[in-house]
């Protein structure tokens, strides 16, 4: 496998800057409640707290301004996603006035689909899982001559980086921290922040056990597609992993955590009483997977993401009264 070559530090610094034109950094805190059931001490980065609720905005935010930079904006993009990818190049396409349309599975989440097209995308429900979805994006761009946003990608990596950048310039006594795996930027993104910024940390990544392509495809050493059968899980439910993606993480990751949607579901409702803030499943997965290696964490400072709190209100309310 051939990796991608990392952001540098200015380069990080310098996407903060884009980042920061549309929001400031987002929080972190040491949750006195969520340590007490961890353990040891917790950190909570909150992506949560983002325009869009969650960290996918910055990757759209500099993917834009690098085809800004280079004059090569399109006149309309397509894209596919299960929600927070789409709310992040919807944002970014209606910051430069560009048409958006984004492909997304049949039973979408109600609400992602509702904040998308409030953001001014033309909605395309097609397919059963992401993958159809990403198919469908990609022959609709060949037909139309629309821009084709992938879904991984140099500048969305550098765009996401920025969020572990501000974690680990904040709390630099991180022993290790817990990072969710769906395509791919957002566990990349924290590998460039630690080795830009020589952190000692340890990156543990976390799949859904109900979508495995990452587990698998790490243990062999290639891609290889899993079945996927998560139902709360959504942002992490991908079929396929990103040869891109899994060079990167091959090389840097301590290990991969496998989390159930039991686990997952258990981790909203933990979150939600110690925090009281709303995590969606995938944003709740790096806590499930601390809670799972807790025997392991005890005296060490950890890290964990709230990557996004977009659930939809009925789920949500079914996974508070014990449900999943």
């Amino acid at each position: 496998m051939t990796s991608l070559a990392l952001p540098t530090l200015p380069e990080i610094e310098a996407a903060a800057a884009v980042v920061y034109r549309a929001f400031q950094a987002t929080p972190q805190y040491r949750w006195a409640l969520l340590s007490e059931r961890l353990g040891t001490d917790c950190w909570v980065k909150h992506e949560n707290h983002t325009p869009v609720g969650a960290f996918k905005i910055r990757g759209g935010l500099c993917y834009f301004d690098q085809l800004a930079c280079r004059g090569a904006l399109p006149r309309a993009i397509v894209s596919a996603t299960r929600g927070n990818h789409g709310q992040s190049i919807g944002w970014a396409a209606g910051t430069h006035g560009i048409p958006c349309r984004i492909v997304v599975p049949l039973g979408n989440s109600v609400e992602k689909n509702a904040a998308m097209r409030a953001l001014g995308v033309t909605l395309i429900e097609h397919g059963t899982d992401f993958e159809d979805s990403r198919e469908h994006a990609m022959r609709l761009a060949a037909q139309t001559g629309c821009h084709m946003v992938p879904n991984f990608h140099p500048a969305l990596m550098l765009g996401v980086s920025t969020y572990w950048w501000e974690l680990f310039r904040a709390v630099p006594q991180l022993d290790v921290v817990y990072v969710p795996i769906g395509l791919g930027s957002g566990a990349c993104g924290a590998i460039a922040a630690k080795l830009a910024l020589r952190h000692r940390a340890r990156i543990v990544g976390v799949v859904s056990s109900l979508a495995p392509t990452y587990a698998d495809s790490l243990a062999v050493g290639h891609v290889v597609s899993a079945p996927v059968s998560t139902v709360l899980a959504d942002g992490m439910a991908v079929r396929l992993a990103d040869a891109g993606a899994l060079a990167i993480l091959s090389r840097h990751l301590d290990h991969v955590v496998q989390v159930s949607d039991a686990e997952v579901a258990q981790a909203m409702r933990d979150l939600y009483t110690d925090t009281h803030n709303v995590a969606e499943g995938a944003g709740a997965a790096s806590f499930a997977a601390a809670m799972q290696e807790r025997t392991q964490l005890r005296g060490q400072v950890v890290g964990t993401t709230l990557c996004g709190g977009n659930v939809d209100g009925a789920v949500f309310a079914r996974v508070l009264v014990g449900g999943i």
